[in-house]
């Protein structure tokens, strides 16, 4: 509601959407003044900054982000790509990107590439810049020569794993160094036939290669032979491709005393192919999974995992590409390495 001030300092209101000159003369003040105040500028004094927020609450003044940005050029939107929305961590992580993005005044386009090259090319090559003014993409697929030939004027921030190193700003988790805590673990346990369930000995730097190598380098370091063997390649990382993948390692002789699963996904398959037959985990073997999805938590027994810090993950994927939107030509390319803590569950004793 808006309307006039009386003489005697009333509001006759009206149904409209109330505007910064309506806040002004509330507040006794200059619109630039609330301007300055909206924008959290400096060199306005307290008593000053009360009266305009005391005047935009009683008023129910909202700013106009889609007016501000259509101003300057730009959308307020922007992408965030991820594979799948039916894995549990890209649905948590987007809930922090899109929570981070509106803290920041801004609204995020979500879009599934499903991990088909296409369409991370689509996303990477911006298919709604009219609507986006920048990208965050979580690719799959992607090969090294696509980043060298994306349109540069777009900003674009990628997630977990880059084809190639530079290019583009980058955000995720030291995978090799979480692979070998997680596998240190399980040998500080006794075990020491440990099969990685979605590993990958060779092929480009991806996840699954770098998390490999983690583990690799644990085994290694303790003496023990690495064995091609237990590293169990799988077509995608749901459920069940963990259950078929724990199945697969139980007909064969002899039997892993634990698995390194490299998601909560194929961990939780793994779990329900365990129980099935009849085996006791942590007694027969250890599980360790990846992600820490809320599902971990509730499982029985209750998931050994990695916790990438997805708070963070997503605070420094925006503030980045924001940064990149404002000043496109300014700066290095970063890369930041978020933090991850191994959580000791019941899967493996705790």
């Amino acid at each position: 509601m808006v309307g006039t001030i009386t003489a005697d300092g009333r509001m006759n209101t009206v149904a409209a959407r109330p505007r910064i000159k309506d806040v002004a003369q509330y507040a006794g003040v200059s619109p630039k003044t609330v301007s300055n105040v909206i924008n959290d500028f400096e060199h306005v004094s307290e008593q000053t900054r009360a009266a305009v927020r005391e005047a935009i609450d009683a008023l129910g003044y909202r700013v106009n982000i889609a007016g501000r940005q259509l101003r300057q050029g730009r959308t307020g939107m922007i992408t965030l790509a991820v594979p799948e929305l039916d894995v549990a961590y890209f649905s948590e992580l987007a809930k922090h990107v899109m929570a981070e993005a509106d803290r920041r005044g801004r609204i995020v386009l979500l879009h599934q590439t499903e991990g088909v090259r296409e369409r991370e090319l689509a996303a990477l090559h911006g298919f709604d810049t009219q609507f986006s003014d920048g990208v965050i993409l979580s690719p799959l697929s992607l090969l090294p020569r696509d980043l060298a030939t994306r349109d540069q004027r777009l900003p674009v921030v990628l997630l977990g794993e880059r084809p190639v190193a530079g290019g583009t700003d980058h955000v995720g988790i030291d995978n090799v160094r979480a692979a070998r805590e997680a596998t240190e673990h399980l040998l500080s346990r006794g075990r020491r036939r440990i099969a990685v369930l979605g590993g990958a000995v060779r092929g480009r730097q991806g996840t699954d290669r770098l998390r490999t190598d983690g583990y690799r380098q644990a085994i290694e370091a303790a003496g023990l032979p690495f064995t091609a063997d237990l590293v169990v390649p799988v077509e995608a990382y749901h459920w069940r491709d963990g259950a078929r993948a724990a199945a697969a390692l139980l007909e064969k002789e002899p039997h892993p005393d634990a698995l390194l699963c490299l998601n909560d996904h194929l961990a939780l398959g793994a779990l329900r192919t365990l129980h099935e037959q009849g085996r006791s985990v942590p007694g027969d073997l250890d599980v360790v999974g990846f992600d820490d999805i809320e599902a971990s938590r509730f499982s029985v027994p209750s998931l050994t995992t990695i916790a990438p810090d997805k708070p963070e993950i997503a605070r420094a994927a925006v503030s980045l590409l924001l940064e990149r939107i404002d000043e496109p030509d300014t700066g290095s390319l970063q890369d930041h390495v978020a933090g991850h803590r191994l959580i000791v569950r019941e899967s493996s004793g705790g």
